[in-house]
């Protein structure tokens, strides 16, 4: 068995077991299916890569568990033809998984902050064909105001508060999922609404801090 054929093994195993586990849509099952994360983290790496673990990748960050992405793309409520916004782009995965399920009519927008991941990120999508993925660098913190109102948005780092921005940038009846707080963090699911903001608490995580200014300072 050639190597693709053993990380498509070892990809399919890891998905069947967060099938089992979370109960995952067959949307997010099928996008985490197709996407190879193997290609996402850096070559030392890539062995664990469909272990149900963070991996560093650079820069003081990490790639999320899988499980986490499965998780956070369930409580996103993602549908086709939507306008996403990703804070934290890493190296690109969980982008690639979001982008599998709103399709080439939808659209993510990523903000990175460290140019180098932003760049590697953008060179991993490009060459797996993601046209619906945009990558910027700046302060993931502030939003992306240009391409501003988002139907869903996404952080990938803990906040010590829900930036202000993200919630200015996000549509009515949109969603934000962040992760909230330094020693101890939990996943919000912010949802907006005509007369206001809802927000309800997932339940406990750990996330590198964001960092911005509506983030931790660096």
């Amino acid at each position: 068995m050639d190597e693709e054929k053993i990380y498509e093994e070892k990809r399919r195993r890891m998905v069947e077991r967060l099938v089992a586990e979370l109960n995952l849509s067959q949307k997010v099952a099928k996008a985490m299916l197709k996407v190879p994360r193997h290609l996402f983290v850096p070559f030392p790496y890539r062995k664990e890569a469909y272990i149900d673990t963070p991996l560093p990748i650079g820069s003081g960050q990490t790639i999320s568990a899988p499980h986490m992405v499965a998780i956070m793309c369930e409580l996103l409520k993602l549908e086709k033809g939507m306008k996403v916004l990703e804070v934290g782009t890493g190296r690109g995965y969980h982008a690639a998984v979001v982008a599998e399920i709103v399709g080439e009519m939808g659209m993510v927008v990523s903000v990175e902050r460290v140019p180098e991941l932003a760049e590697e990120a953008r060179k991993i999508l490009e060459e797996l064909g993601y046209r619906n993925v945009m990558v910027v660098v700046g302060d993931g913190s502030e939003g992306y105001e240009p391409e501003a109102p988002y139907d869903r948005i996404y952080v990938t780092a803990a906040a010590p508060d829900i930036p202000k921005p993200l919630i200015e940038q996000l549509k009515i009846g949109g969603r934000i999922v962040i992760p909230v707080g330094y020693d101890m963090q939990y996943l919000y699911v912010v949802e907006k609404q005509e007369d206001g903001i809802r927000k309800d608490i997932w339940g406990a995580v750990r996330f590198v801090p964001l960092v911005g200014k509506y983030g931790f300072q660096d």
